[in-house]
């Protein structure tokens, strides 16, 4: 996090009438986001963090879904995109953010559902995201600033090729990419999406999958997931959801690798990637996973 002063003086870059007051939002851990109160009203202002293009982020894409996902009731009205240092500022939303516990609950699940489809079917996104192509890129992104790569990797990667061939041909559809409870927000009529720096057209069963590993979800809860989402749970369905948990997942275990060694944030890198992949271990042992695969 950048220290006080550094964030008075982006405040002041942006709105250098002296006039506005700020404070921390917390939860982030890529970047400084900021509630700023304004004669005009609250708004909030995204600092992006340091060397994030490495993570794949690419600000004016973020800029643009974040506007593509407010246009379909989803994400937050765009103020203003700030450059070049790419900071975003978004109309602030009055709400609580759901606890991993609540959104397991059935209602919350079939708004969680539905709010994804809303996303799904919502106009075409700059930029790409391939689960693969990402963790590929992490990996020499971290090898290049000296980082061991977990000893798992090799194998994981392997299984991820497979994936990506079993998924090969599906429609590309907009996607959010990084659907941690942090970044919903129930504003007590709708379930809103932030943080759209990841998003891109991608494949939708890594939203689903990566929503349900990230809360938790169990076999029942994934199958209520998906019939709000789609209608329906099939068996195809299920297992293509078993898959993409194993690359969000990895994905998220090799995220955290690349920030162990570009990150100056105070957080523990190394620890957050090892979690990441022992969940993604315990995700390849299941039936399902493995049946889906066809091993």
């Amino acid at each position: 996090m950048p220290e006080p002063d550094a964030l008075a003086a982006a405040v002041a870059r942006v709105w250098p009438d002296g006039v506005s007051t700020w404070e921390v939002l917390g939860g982030g851990i890529t970047n400084a986001n900021l509630k700023v109160t304004r004669p005009d009203g609250v708004v909030v202002l995204r600092i992006a963090g340091r060397e994030t293009e490495l993570l794949g982020i690419d600000r004016a894409a973020e800029h643009e879904a974040t506007r593509a996902a407010a246009s379909v009731g989803v994400g937050p009205e765009v103020v203003s995109f700030v450059e070049p240092e790419g900071w975003l500022v978004t109309r602030f939303i009055e709400g609580s953010m759901p606890t991993p516990e609540a959104l397991r609950q059935d209602d919350q699940l079939a708004r969680v559902g539905r709010t994804l489809r809303a996303v799904h079917d919502g106009p075409v996104i700059p930029g790409r995201f391939d689960a693969l192509a990402v963790v590929e890129s992490y990996r020499e992104a971290a090898a290049a600033r000296g980082a061991a790569l977990p000893g798992a990797f090799a194998e994981a990667h392997a299984t991820a090729r497979r994936i990506a061939s079993l998924r090969a041909g599906e429609p590309a559809r907009p996607c959010h990419n990084d659907l941690l409870n942090a970044n919903l927000i129930d504003d007590g009529a709708r379930l809103r999406i932030v943080d759209w720096e990841y998003a891109g057209m991608g494949d939708p069963y890594f939203d689903l999958a990566n929503f349900a590993i990230n809360h938790e979800l169990d076999a029942a809860g994934r199958a209520r997931l998906l019939a709000a989402y789609a209608g329906e749970a099939s068996p195809a369905q299920l297992g293509s959801l078993d898959l993409m948990r194993f690359m969000s997942d990895f994905r998220e275990a090799m995220w955290g690798v690349v920030q162990s060694v570009v990150s100056e944030l105070d957080f523990d890198f190394d620890a957050y990637a090892q979690r990441h992949i022992a969940r993604m271990a315990q995700t390849a042992e299941e039936p399902g996973f493995q049946a889906a695969l066809g091993v």
